[in-house]
């Protein structure tokens, strides 16, 4: 049982929270039961597990303990008053984890042969956003997410959080948009750019076969890098005074017409 938030193994875990540090160590945070049960069932490595039983929320945690216990990880009980200083997180259900980052290059993108369904994230800034998007790609079954020219580091706590573990249950790369282009091409895989500029609807476009759906930053969108490539550019009609969508909810719609469509197309 740790006891004292001056313990060294509370202070090195403490420290993950920051960017340099994550780099530094090629580790991160992993915090909360489901984020750590779809962690570990999806193969990433946990070094150290920090848990506090006065937090547990009931939901089967002695049976993910001991499953990572049993993969070779560190095992930490924590009072109540450590684990608060360990946790990122206003209401903490008793589970933190080290783990070690996953390395994945565009080459260990196993997309479909006919028509692989891919998300750019061009320079995404806030983690909440980076997260949401990494869940709604999850739940439109996409076959992976390239991040390109990070802004936000894709082990922030926060995307971690905001991916409700998703971050871990498809393939997640991390690359410049040169080389994703490059990538994108040479699979002639089409790149369709979501921007508020664009002429024609979403709904309009030809979604089917292979597709890349690019979305940018939340101020300025995509690059003209990405605008001066694209195959289609589609916008989201707007009827209000706002003149775009966060981009999150912006990737959310276009994946369903996606999905939408292909759907179409089996029935």
């Amino acid at each position: 049982m740790i006891e004292s938030i001056q313990n060294p193994k509370v202070k090195n875990a403490v420290k993950l929270a920051d960017r340099k540090t994550r780099n530094e160590t090629g580790l991160f945070l992993i915090e909360g039961y489901r984020e750590l049960k779809r962690a570990v069932d999806s193969g990433v490595v946990i070094r150290t597990l920090f848990f506090c039983p006065k937090l547990f929320l009931g939901t089967n945690e002695d049976a993910l303990i001991e499953q990572i216990q049993s993969s070779g990880a560190e095992i930490i009980c924590c009072a109540e008053n450590v684990f608060h200083k360990l946790s990122y997180r206003d209401r903490p259900d008793g589970l933190v984890a080290i783990a070690v980052q996953m390395k994945r290059q565009l080459s260990d993108l196993l997309v479909r042969k006919n028509d692989p369904f891919l998300v750019v994230a061009e320079a995404i800034e806030k983690p909440g956003n980076l997260g949401t998007i990494l869940r709604s790609a999850d739940a439109a079954g996409v076959d992976g997410v390239i991040v390109c020219d990070r802004c936000t580091d894709i082990y922030n706590p926060n995307v971690v959080r905001a991916s409700v573990g998703t971050l871990f249950t498809i393939p997640v790369v991390e690359a410049t948009s040169v080389e994703t282009l490059r990538y994108l091409r040479q699979r002639k895989i089409k790149v369709i750019a979501a921007t508020p500029s664009a002429k024609m609807e979403f709904t309009d476009a030809d979604l089917t076969g292979g597709v890349a759906i690019a979305v940018g930053t939340e101020q300025i969108g995509l690059s003209e890098a990405w605008m001066r490539t694209a195959d289609v550019q589609v916008r989201i009609p707007m009827h209000g005074v706002a003149d775009s969508l966060n981009v999150a909810t912006a990737t959310t719609l276009i994946l369903y017409e996606v999905v939408r469509q292909r759907n179409y197309i089996l029935r």
